[in-house]
C-alpha cells in the first residue's frame, strides 16, 4: 500500500459514496483552505489504484511551533479526520490501512516531533484510533446524538421524544407559522442570531460570515438547507442551517430561543427537519439527523428530550505538560484570529 499527498481532484475522486462527514467534500475543505492561514495536505492511501483510506490535515508555522490540525479550529467544523474505506470486510485488511495511513501522515507531517501541536476530531464511523495512541498521542471520547431516522414515518420518531416535546411538536399544523427553507440571505440572519448568543456567554463566534456565505455559495444546493420559521406578516422568528452528508443531516447552525403562541420556535424547526428527511426522495440516503455535539452540560438537557441515540467519537491529540501549554497559547491565538 502507497499513501502519497494528493490534490482535490484526486481527493474528489477518491472520496467514497458515503461513510464520511460533511467537511470531508472538496468543496467544503477548498472553502476552509481559502479561510485559513494554514496549509491543506490531502493524504491518501493506495492499494493499487484504488483509494482504501484518505486523511486531511491543516499545518502552519506559528510562533508556538508547527500545528497540524483536522478540523482548523475557529469555522465551527464538527469533525474531520480519517476516513478508511478498505472495501473488504476482514478486520486485519482494515488495521493495516488505518495503521499504514496514520504512520505514514505521522512521519511525513512531524506529528511526533517535540514541536509539533497536532489536534484531530474523528469522524463517528471512525472506531479505531489505536495507532495514534501506539504513537504517545492521547485519545478522549467525545459525544454527539444522532436521532436514527432510517425506515421510518415521523409519527414513529415523534413516539420516541419525550411527552413535551412531543406535544410541542405535534402543534405544528394548529398555528399560523410558516417553516420554509430559504437562500443565503436568510443563513445570513440566522448567523447574526448566533454571534448574539454567543456574545452573551463571552465567547467569540464560532466561524465568520464570509466563511459562512463562501460555505455555502460553494456546496451543492443538496449539501445544504436554510429553514426558516416567519410569522403571517413574513417577521423572522429563528432559524436553522443544516448541513448534509449522504449519511447525515446535521444540526449546524441556529436554533436561536424564540417562542410563538407559547411554543417553542426550535421545537416546530426540528419536526420539520425531520420530516423533510423521513419523505423528501432529495434525501433518501440521510439515515441520521446529527445534534452535533452532547458534550455542554446546559444543552444536553434540551438535546436529551429527542431520545436519540448517544454515539462516542474521538479527539486525538499531543499529550504532555509542553503539549498543553502550546495547546492553551495557540488556543488564545484561534479566539483572537
Amino acid at each position: 500500500m502507497d499513501v502519497n499527498r494528493i490534490g482535490l481532484e484526486a481527493w474528489r475522486e477518491a472520496l467514497p459514496a458515503d461513510g464520511y462527514e460533511v467537511f470531508h467534500d472538496p468543496d467544503a475543505l477548498a472553502v476552509l483552505d481559502d479561510h485559513t492561514d494554514a496549509e491543506l495536505q490531502l493524504y491518501g492511501a493506495y492499494k493499487g489504484q484504488q483509494a482504501v483510506g484518505l486523511l486531511p490535515v491543516f499545518v502552519s508555522e506559528r510562533s508556538i511551533g508547527r500545528t497540524v490540525l483536522s478540523p482548523p479550529v475557529s469555522f465551527s467544523v464538527p469533525r474531520l479526520g480519517p476516513v478508511i474505506d478498505p472495501n473488504s470486510p476482514k478486520r486485519r485488511k482494515q488495521e493495516r490501512i488505518n495503521q499504514q495511513l496514520a504512520e505514514a501522515v505521522i512521519e511525513t507531517v512531524g506529528i511526533d516531533t517535540r514541536t509539533t501541536l497536532f489536534r484531530m476530531s474523528c469522524p463517528i464511523g471512525y472506531t479505531d484510533p489505536r495507532p495514534y495512541e501506539w504513537q504517545d498521542l492521547s485519545l478522549t471520547p467525545r459525544f454527539t446524538y444522532i436521532i436514527d431516522l432510517e425506515e421510518t414515518t415521523l409519527e414513529n420518531v415523534l413516539q420516541r421524544f419525550s411527552k413535551s416535546l412531543r406535544r410541542e411538536m405535534r402543534k405544528r399544523d394548529d398555528i399560523d407559522l410558516s417553516i420554509e427553507t430559504e437562500g443565503i440571505d436568510a443563513a445570513m440572519r440566522i448567523y447574526e442570531d448566533v454571534v448574539a448568543q454567543y456574545r452573551e456567554y463571552d465567547d467569540p463566534a464560532p466561524l465568520s460570515r464570509s466563511f459562512l456565505q463562501n460555505l455555502l455559495s460553494s456546496l451543492d444546493d443538496d449539501c445544504w438547507r436554510v429553514y426558516v420559521a416567519r410569522t403571517p406578516d413574513g417577521d423572522y422568528k429563528s432559524g436553522v442551517i443544516t448541513l448534509y452528508s449522504p449519511d447525515l443531516a446535521y444540526f449546524w447552525q441556529g436554533g436561536v430561543s424564540a417562542s410563538y403562541d407559547g411554543i417553542s420556535v426550535n421545537s416546530l424547526l426540528h419536526r420539520t427537519i425531520i420530516e423533510d428527511i423521513c419523505t423528501d426522495p432529495q434525501l433518501e440516503s440521510v439515515t441520521g439527523y446529527d445534534l452535533v455535539g452532547a458534550n455542554t452540560e446546559r444543552l444536553c438537557e434540551y438535546k436529551a428530550k429527542f431520545n436519540s441515540d448517544l454515539r462516542q467519537y474521538y479527539v486525538v491529540e499531543s499529550a504532555g505538560l509542553e503539549m498543553s501549554l502550546a495547546k492553551s497559547a495557540y488556543q488564545t491565538l484561534a479566539s483572537i484570529k
